[in-house]
């Protein structure tokens, strides 16, 4: 199987985490990246009127995302990776899921977060998208190797 790692991040965190990854079980990677790149500012959650906030609060918001050049075709796994925004994956991860068809894939979810767990934002994507096959989703931490990759993805 051909293994994918599609990453959104904002701050670098998920993305350090998604390249652990991706080098641990020699997956090729894929970052999710917004045509209009988060700032700080954007990214406040303490401001209701920051970017975060407006589209988190918006069900239909779906933040335009660069254009994709990889061939997701090629691919039997995808290994989705997010921070958790009030406890759910951010919008871009659903401009991503409404644009890339991973029907017949396998998705694997895992999300950085300082609090929240990953059952809101899994959950919420299996509800959303019955279509596609969501297998697992885990929470890392800074602390894993390797091998606790692979355990997971297996």
């Amino acid at each position: 199987m051909k293994n994918l790692v599609c990453f959104f991040s904002a701050s670098g965190t998920t993305k350090a985490l998604a390249e652990k990854i991706a080098e641990s079980i020699n997956a090729d990677i894929l970052e999710i990246e917004p045509v209009e790149k988060y700032t700080s500012t954007d990214l406040d959650w303490n401001d209701k009127n920051s970017r975060s906030s407006i589209e988190m609060q918006d069900e239909k918001s779906r933040p335009k995302m660069q254009d994709i050049n990889i061939a997701i075709d090629n691919y039997d796994k995808i290994i989705l990776g997010f921070p958790v925004w009030w406890d759910l994956a951010p919008r871009i991860i659903n401009t991503f899921l409404e644009q890339v068809d991973l029907k017949n894939k396998k998705v694997y979810v895992f999300v950085t977060s300082g609090g929240s767990s990953v059952n809101g934002s899994f959950n919420d994507l299996k509800n959303r998208y019955p279509n596609i096959n969501f297998v697992s989703g885990k929470r890392f931490f800074n602390n894993e190797t390797n091998q606790d990759y692979l355990i997971w993805l297996n």
